[in-house]
């Protein structure tokens, strides 16, 4: 009777044991389970953020940073064609201009914030012909005399000087962005750099048409 007890008592024990056990592992199967789930998911985002704050190099930031001051001074000189123009023509190129190249700008300068890079400051509200001359650097950039020029400029004498002058700084910006797609890193702004050679290559041969020079 006694031995029966006994082997009783050790076959509960055991079953609770087991269970005890199976619940244990279940557990720890389940939080270790949720845990390595996100620690991988934690370190592919990581990895991830990296990749992307790694997929640009000092020629991208170059790039953005000395175009953005090119396509703001291109802006400000189709700005001026409207009320001095005399041809539609150049007025429809001015258009087109500052249509293609503002949202530019202020995708550059969306690259630039999102890299921890400074957004270069417009400067040429602030003191006229300031922006140019510290701009001037850059190839195609005018001077602040030669905007002064363009400026007081009218008529037919407004158109040919905004063709010659627009003419010189599309090349300018051409050059710029021959040298970021040689170096750059960074697909989208070398397929900005793609676009702009593409769009202002066809525009050159516009205004050299409408020049008469070709």
């Amino acid at each position: 009777m006694t031995a029966h007890r006994r082997l009783i008592r050790r076959t509960a024990l055991a079953v609770t044991a087991g269970a005890a056990a199976f619940a244990l592992a279940a557990c720890g199967s389940d939080n270790g389970g949720h845990d390595t789930g996100s620690m991988n998911s934690g370190s592919s985002l990581s990895a991830t953020a990296s990749a992307k704050a790694g997929a640009h190099n000092d020629q991208d930031v170059s790039f953005s940073t000395e175009m953005i001051q090119h396509h703001r001074q291109a802006v400000a000189m189709a700005d001026l064609a409207a009320s001095r123009a005399s041809s539609p023509e150049v007025k429809d190129l001015a258009t087109e201009i500052k249509g293609a190249q503002a949202p530019e700008i202020k995708t550059m300068s969306g690259w630039l914030a999102s890299w921890g890079e400074e957004v270069p400051e417009d400067m040429s509200s602030a003191m006229p012909g300031m922006d140019h001359d510290m701009s001037s650097s850059m190839p195609g950039m005018m001077s602040s005399e030669d905007m002064a020029k363009l400026e007081k400029a009218s008529g037919t004498g407004f158109d040919k000087m905004f063709l010659e002058m627009m003419v010189e700084h599309h090349e300018g910006a051409i050059t710029m962005a021959k040298a970021e797609k040689a170096d750059g890193k960074q697909s989208p702004a070398v397929k900005l750099a793609d676009d702009v050679i593409t769009a202002q290559t066809a525009e050159i041969e516009q205004m050299n048409k409408m020049l008469g020079k070709s």
